[in-house]
Parts: C-alpha cells; sequence; structure tokens
C-alpha cells in the first residue's frame, strides 16, 4: 500500500497498482476535495472509525448496468400497492444518519466516521452527492446516498426501517434514471444487490467506463 501525504493531493494510479485485496493507499485526509478526486480515479475510503484511513479500488468491481435491473415478481406487487413514495434529495442528512447507524458489509456497528459524514453532506451541498429517500406514511423508512458522476452513479449505503424500502428505493431510482445512466457503482458484493441484477467486473473495464464518463463532463 501506499501512504499518502496530507499535503500532497495524489493517489497511485489504480489501473497499474493492484494494493492488497482492493486497498491501494492509506492516509492523508478527508477533504472534500481528496473525496472528490478520488471518486473520479474510482477509489473509495473505507475503515473503521479511529483507525487509518484506507483507499480501495477493488478488482472486480460489483456494478449494476441500468439495463440489467431485475425485478422479482414480489417485488413488482409491492410496487404496484404503491405502499411507498420516494423523494431525491429532500433529507440527505437524515439518509445518511440513519445509514451510520446500522452495520454495513457484515461488520458490528458503523463504518461511516463522523468525520467522512460532514464531507459527504458538505458534498451533497455541492450538488456532487444525491440521497433517494422512501417513505412511507410521512415517515422516512428507507433510503440511500451516494456520489453523481456525470453518468457513472458510486452508490455508498442504504438502510431500511421496513421490509423492502431500501429495495423498492432503488428499483424507484434505477427505472426513473436509466436512460441517464451508463453503470452503477456498488463498490463490494451484497446477496441484496445481486438478487436485482448487479454483477462482477473487472476493474480495468469499470475504469474505462468511469475515464470515458469522465472525459464527457
Amino acid at each position: 500500500m501506499v501512504r499518502l501525504d496530507e499535503n500532497e493531493m495524489s493517489f497511485p494510479d489504480p489501473l497499474l497498482y493492484d494494493g492488497h485485496e482492493g486497498v491501494i493507499a492509506f492516509g492523508g485526509d478527508l477533504s472534500v476535495e481528496r473525496i472528490w478526486f478520488a471518486y473520479t480515479l474510482g477509489i473509495f475510503p473505507w475503515y473503521n472509525p479511529d483507525e487509518e484511513i484506507l483507499w480501495w479500488c477493488p478488482d472486480p468491481r460489483f456494478v449494476l448496468f441500468p439495463e440489467h435491473l431485475r425485478v422479482s415478481k414480489s417485488m413488482r406487487k409491492i410496487l404496484n400497492r404503491n405502499i411507498f413514495t420516494f423523494t431525491e434529495n429532500k433529507d440527505f442528512r437524515a439518509v445518511i444518519s440513519n445509514c451510520q447507524k446500522i452495520g454495513r458489509r457484515g461488520q458490528s456497528g458503523t463504518w461511516l466516521s463522523d468525520e467522512l459524514m460532514e464531507s459527504f453532506i458538505r458534498l451533497h451541498e455541492y450538488g456532487l452527492a444525491k440521497s433517494v429517500e422512501v417513505w412511507q406514511d410521512d415517515e422516512l423508512v428507507g433510503g440511500f446516498y451516494g456520489i453523481q458522476m456525470g453518468r457513472v452513479f458510486c452508490g455508498e449505503s442504504m438502510f431500511a426501517k421496513v421490509s423492502n424500502a431500501s429495495k423498492a428505493g432503488f428499483i424507484h431510482f434505477v427505472q426513473t434514471h436509466r436512460d441517464e445512466l451508463d453503470i452503477i457503482d456498488c463498490q463490494s458484493h451484497t446477496d441484496h444487490l445481486e438478487s436485482m441484477g448487479a454483477e462482477m467486473i473487472s476493474k480495468k473495464e469499470f475504469l474505462t467506463i468511469l475515464y470515458q464518463n469522465n472525459e464527457r463532463r
């Protein structure tokens, strides 16, 4: 792994550097500028609070091509019942705060530190991060947030307080924006997203799509 200098905005080239199990760098800081730069390179932070910041670019990469979205019969019935309503960017702070309170990727506790959360909130204020909210009877029951870069959406975390809320929100988001997105980055594997059509592709394929998107923006 490469140690990052807090005073220098640089990362190892993820196309040339494999790192250890997807970790390509550590250290640095969580400034808005560094986080945004990392995402444009296909790199994201993921670490335990109070530990060294780790920067990841896994190979393979877990993604969803919008045209490959699968909606099960049971989810179609739920969506057709209109038990949920959906908004975007209505309450980013509430969504990310709920995501902070739940475990992720098989871990106990939260992976989202207060400092990282505040950086994502600032990215949202700059129009670079977005949230999707899922409501039931005027109560926020699910949602997710991520980084939007042109035709690439990098999903970060989701939460659900009632069954199927996050699934319904994700399906609604993909169906609403399928013509505006080339790929949704899910980062690492979950059965939850695989059931909806997410798949593994090589790091090289993912970065090729991302860099082509960057050139168009």
